[in-house]
């Protein structure tokens, strides 16, 4: 639990509780985004996969007495690279995701099992420890919020029709391994950057909903992208504020809130254009 007893603005001048808010803030405006890539690409087991990457990372980093979550970070950036060929499709990269996903859990395991250290610490971060949000972790949340979103646009066309059909990209010239390469690592960095903020367990707050809702409301990338840090900002804000007022642990909030606003959304009439149907809107930029 938070504080018991405090009223929500005592809380609000605490610098744990203002950190925490302004890393959700960050978080909301880049994690979203590639919760739009999964739901693109079509790798939901991505994130699992990532989960258990970066609790190889942790293990390697109390053993060897390196910062845990760096370590987590650099894990899951090297395992998002290292499956981009195997995406060709996405049968390939969920079976690969399979794979990787049983490999590390066993692995760091197996570390803890023979280091001796304390294991409390890497499974800690399953449940999240938001207010012990640090500067490294807002550095790393930073980089999301302006790398993400600035990819979006820089490349928003090739972006665009990676997401809605990789033969079809490749033929425009697209450079598809590349992107697929920048954009799985982007992922994996975003899945271990939210662990401290809601827990391995509950990462889809951050990344997943947010997209599905906007999925629902937006008709072109960008329309559903801009949804999505919409709906990133509301949820984590609104999700925060609650746990704070209610004294309630902060992760589990923000997934209900995420998944309240997912059904409401979903209550609403489906548009006649599908979202994922309309590339051509992000083909070329006089359209915007």
């Amino acid at each position: 639990m938070i504080l018991a007893g405090a009223d929500l603005g005592e809380l609000l001048q605490l610098v744990p509780v203002q950190r925490a808010g302004f890393a959700l803030l960050l978080a909301a405006i880049g994690l979203p985004v590639i919760g739009v890539v999964i739901v693109g690409l079509d790798i939901m087991p991505v994130r699992f996969a990532m989960m258990h990457v970066a609790l190889l990372g942790i293990a390697v980093g109390l053993l060897t007495g390196l910062d845990p979550m760096l370590c987590a970070l650099v894990a899951c950036a090297l395992a998002g690279a290292g499956v981009a060929p195997l995406a060709r499709t996405p049968d390939g990269l969920s079976g690969a995701m399979g794979l990787l996903m049983s490999l590390a859990i066993a692995a760091a395991l197996l570390v803890l099992a023979v280091s001796g250290v304390n294991a409390s610490g890497a499974f800690a971060l399953l449940w999240g420890s938001i207010l012990s949000v640090g500067t490294a972790d807002l550095v790393v949340l930073g980089a999301l919020a302006i790398l993400v979103p600035g990819l979006f646009w820089w490349r928003r066309r090739d972006v665009a029709l990676l997401l809605y059909d990789r033969e079809l990209a490749q033929c425009s010239g697209v450079p598809v391994q590349a992107l697929t390469v920048v954009l799985l690592v982007l992922v994996a960095v975003a899945v271990a950057g939210a662990i401290k903020l809601t827990g391995a367990l509950l990462v889809d707050a951050l990344t997943l909903l947010p997209a599905l809702a906007a999925r629902r409301l937006g008709t072109s990338l960008r329309s559903i992208t801009l949804w999505a840090v919409g709906i990133g900002v509301a949820v984590n804000l609104t999700g925060f504020l609650v746990a704070l007022r209610l004294d309630w642990p902060p992760g589990p909030v923000l997934v209900l809130t995420a998944g309240a606003l997912v059904l409401a959304v979903h209550l609403i009439p489906e548009r006649s254009i599908s979202t994922w149907r309309a590339p051509a809107s992000d083909s070329h930029p006089s359209s915007h």
